[in-house]
């Protein structure tokens, strides 16, 4: 049996469903869009979402509207996709990278704190692999810091914490709608806020800076005039075709968490006696929502010299996992080991330990929506055998 990372799941429905604008010739920032945004806000209770391009072009479309420039800085954490911290590059602004809590994957608050300077605008937790991140903390800080905070919501889809869905408790947050996220259409993001404000600024930053879209003066009195420009804006407009899929999908939102975590839960009690293998943790308030099944190989022996000799361990025991035909994946890399940042900035994997440990040590398990019982009693199997 071969068990890949991630697998799309679609209905032959979510399939037709996009047809539908390419049958009307509407296909950008049409119905559809406004159909999916309204579902999502629906689902996660959020003011204002607003469909983009991607997480990317949303967590940018973010920070731009809330000032980002020049000269600026932005602590980010230092174990996550590299988008986010691109974004913050794109600025011409400085990515200050903070450590992670090992236990969490997610952001460490004092090591946050103490990375605060004069200079710093803004902070992008991130709820890595859908665990949320320590809100509270973060907005207390950038609270007493004066600080705008951005929500990196990428694997956020069907997270809560203490019953709020995360994208809904910073000033901004953004998702994704990549082929190995839980809804997908893709590319595509979606970008949320409770501010009616910063949301009318990035709807006109994400359609070249226009005042109204394509959509909403075709169907006004005068649809033969052209829109003003506000704003110096990009072109970061979701397609209609795509939002079909996307609002589709949402029909059985509840459903594919309600699976992800089912799937995770088995996992959980499978490997729950061994001492070499941390699952996922979820602290007290937080829903996780398994946008991936991330572990920690070898936990307990972790030392600063320890590091690489599990990370040739790990390897070794990925490589005979994938001959197994189990596919699994690091959970992510250390953005601050990453060639560009470590040169810009002249950073060392020791500069942040926690997020080198979990660079060379962790370990994610294939967990997708469609997974079917054997599939996962394969993976458990192999994965129980234990590394040579």
């Amino acid at each position: 049996m071969n068990v890949p990372i991630a697998r799309t799941a679609l209905t032959e429905a979510e399939i037709e469903s996009v047809l539908g604008p390419l049958r009307s010739g509407w296909l950008v920032q049409g119905p559809k869009v406004r159909e999916f945004e309204t579902k999502w806000s629906d689902f996660t209770a959020a003011n204002h979402s607003l469909a983009v391009t991607s997480c990317t072009t949303g967590l940018h479309l973010a920070a731009v509207a809330l000032g980002l420039g020049a000269g600026d800085e932005v602590i980010v954490p230092a174990f996550t996709w590299i988008a986010t911290a691109n974004i913050v590059e794109h600025q011409q602004a400085k990515t200050v990278f903070c450590d992670i809590d090992l236990e969490t994957f997610n952001i460490d608050i004092p090591a946050m704190e103490a990375a605060i300077t004069p200079r710093t605008k803004g902070i992008i937790p991130v709820h890595l692999f859908g665990l949320p991140a320590n809100m509270d903390a973060v907005n207390a800080v950038a609270k007493k810091h004066g600080l705008w905070v951005i929500e990196d919501a990428a694997c956020g889809f069907g997270a809560t914490y203490h019953g709020k869905h995360v994208g809904t408790l910073g000033d901004a947050g953004s998702f994704s709608f990549h082929p190995r996220k839980a809804i997908t259409t893709g590319e595509g993001g979606m970008v949320t806020t409770n501010n009616a404000d910063l949301a009318e600024t990035i709807r006109q930053l994400r359609d070249h800076g226009a005042a109204m879209s394509d959509h909403q003066r075709h169907l006004g009195p005068r649809p033969y005039l052209l829109a003003d420009h506000p704003l110096a804006g990009y072109n970061q407009r979701m397609t209609d075709f795509q939002a079909a899929l996307g609002a589709a999908q949402m029909d059985r939102a509840a459903k594919i968490v309600t699976e992800r975590r089912r799937l995770a839960a088995r996992f959980d009690e499978a490997f729950a006696g061994l001492d070499w293998l941390r699952t996922p943790q979820e602290p007290d308030g937080c829903k996780h929502s398994y946008q991936s099944y991330p572990c920690l190989f070898k936990a307990a022996e972790i030392r600063p010299d320890t590091v690489k000799r599990i990370n040739g361990e790990r390897n070794a025991w990925m490589e005979d996992l994938q001959a197994a035909g189990v596919s699994t994946r690091p959970a992510t890399h250390a953005v601050h080991m990453l060639t560009y940042y470590r040169e810009k900035y002249s950073l060392r994997e020791e500069d942040m330990p926690n997020a080198f440990a979990a660079n060379d040590c962790s370990i994610s398990l294939p967990l997708f929506h469609g997974m079917t019982e054997a599939e996962q009693d394969y993976v458990i199997a192999t994965v129980l055998k234990g590394p040579a």
